[in-house]
């Protein structure tokens, strides 16, 4: 592709080079540049691609585009694209790169703090459902067809989002679900795709390590509605929750002739509502109401999270086309998600889940879920992930000791962070003494298994579909799941 082709649209304050070089990919890292490449400068979390100019151009760079080219960059013999902001630079140039994808698709956002991922896996069994090829962008795995790729984060940066987009294209999918994290947001990794609907699932305290206030962490995600939706697309968005009626209200003075909204929840008022709500362990039977109409639902997820988590999946599928037989279906035939109230059971008589809950809300919400499951007792293993937002630490070592029953106060994450510090943060919210302190995670886990009972709950929460446990930079192979299964097969062969 030609140089000018891959700048439509890029601001740029100066262009200094050849308009009609051969351009034959695009590099942010200069470790993966190769000849003919363009090479996008950006300030990253811990390095700066401006350091690396020079070592890209070194290995075959063609032309730079960056934020404060310095002399000898522009003595060089490479064309050089002098640009206001290098991130958004990088996703108009990928998505020129790869023929604008998404105009081709029908893409669905869902952003919010809590419920991504399950909901993406409902769209997309509602999706197959009515025939579609459909591709998944998410926390747990890409999925292309049946073709799985890992995921490094929830949304991947600019180049490999618009690269997903186009081999889900060229493999034949016809629609796309894909989570929409609210860092991508903030750094403009996804500006330039076109989204058919967008799903807002609820806004709790997260992440405020990187956007320091509620109010910038909303506006992120505000993003995805206001600048990203197309013009005939429909904004699904929880009634219920205080920050979707912020951006109901936003959108308000926003929508376009052609654009709807579409809300959900449990509060009149709602376009999609539920209603006689039964939770079992086999999992959930409800009523979705909406124009007037009654249709029933029968999934094997539990919880009311997971009541909130399909009303917002069939109200996009909703939005779609999608009829509602097929959209019942679609729910019926998705199973449980990975990490997500995942119930393991080895025989055991008493109920082992693991969670991915990592938030105060989501802890809460895990532990009031299990609440309506038992009349036992519940059993809490949790900790607070390192290099992370510390103020929700003794928030969530307040909501465990409430309302379990016991609380084991473990390691997630430590990152660079000492571990007992971060317990020793939690704990200052305790307001219980029902708990007990077991830095090693595993003899946390083991050490719940052996205080339950029959009929009670033991919920291992925060790491969920994790198989790694990061500390002091490294990743050590630990999976919740393996643990929990050896830790009950002892308990059941010792017994």
């Amino acid at each position: 592709m030609r140089l000018y082709e891959i700048l439509k649209g890029v601001e740029t304050s100066d262009i200094d080079g050849d308009p009609e070089a051969d351009v034959s990919g695009i590099s942010y890292d200069s470790r993966k540049v190769k000849q003919g490449h363009i090479f996008i400068a950006f300030h990253g979390e811990k390095y700066d691609g401006h350091d690396f100019i020079a070592d890209a151009i070194n290995k075959g760079a063609i032309a730079i585009v960056c934020e404060k080219p310095s002399v000898s960059l522009q003595q060089s013999a490479v064309s050089l694209i002098s640009v206001k902001d290098s991130r958004e630079a990088l996703a108009k140039i990928s998505n020129n790169f790869f023929m604008r994808p998404s105009t081709k698709l029908d893409v669905i956002g869902i952003t919010g703090t809590n419920g991504k991922t399950t909901t993406s896996y409902l769209i997309k069994s509602i999706l197959e459902s009515w025939g579609k090829t459909v591709g998944l962008i998410g926390t747990i795995q890409h999925m292309i067809k049946d073709e799985t790729c890992s995921a490094v984060h929830t949304t991947p940066e600019a180049l490999e989002f618009q690269e997903l987009l186009h081999r889900m294209l060229g493999s034949g999918c016809t629609h796309v679900v894909s989570e929409v994290s609210s860092h991508a947001l903030a750094q403009k990794r996804i500006d330039g795709t076109v989204f058919k609907a967008c799903v807002f699932t609820n806004l709790t305290r997260d992440h405020l390590d990187f956007h320091k206030t509620m109010d910038d962490y909303f506006m992120a995600k505000e993003r995805l509605f206001i600048e990203l939706l197309s013009e005939d697309g429909t904004s699904v968005i929880n009634f219920d929750d205080l920050y979707g009626r912020r951006l109901l209200s936003a959108l308000g003075s926003r929508l376009s002739a052609l654009r709807k909204t579409f809300t959900y929840g449990l509060e009149a008022g709602s376009d999609i509502m539920a209603a006689e709500i039964v939770n079992s362990f086999d999992g959930l039977r409800f009523n979705i109401l909406m124009n007037d109409k009654k249709y029933s639902v029968t999934s094997p997820l539990m919880g009311l999270p997971n009541v909130y988590n399909i009303l917002s999946a069939a109200g996009a599928a909703a939005s779609l086309g999608v009829p509602w037989d097929v959209i019942l279906d679609g729910i019926k035939k998705a199973g449980t998600v990975k990490g997500r109230f995942e119930k393991v059971d080895m025989g055991q008589d008493f109920l082992a889940i693991i969670d991915y809950a990592h938030t105060e809300d989501a802890l809460e919400r895990l532990i009031y879920t299990a609440r309506g499951l038992t009349k036992g007792k519940i059993i809490t293993v949790f900790g607070c992930g390192g290099d992370r937002d510390r103020g929700k630490r003794p928030t969530m070592g307040s909501i465990a000791t409430k309302l379990s029953d016991f609380v084991v106060i473990t390691s997630d994450n430590p990152r660079s962070e000492d571990p007992e510090k971060i317990i020793s943060e939690i704990e200052a919210g305790a307001v219980r003494r029902n708990y007990l302190i077991e830095p090693n995670r595993k003899e946390a886990v083991k050490r719940s298994v052996m205080m339950a009972s029959e009929g009670d709950v033991v919920l291992i929460a925060g790491k969920g579909h994790e198989s790694y446990q990061e500390t002091k930079g490294q990743r050590i192979k630990f999976s919740d799941r393996e643990v929990l299964e050896e830790a009950i097969r002892q308990l059941i062969n010792n017994s």
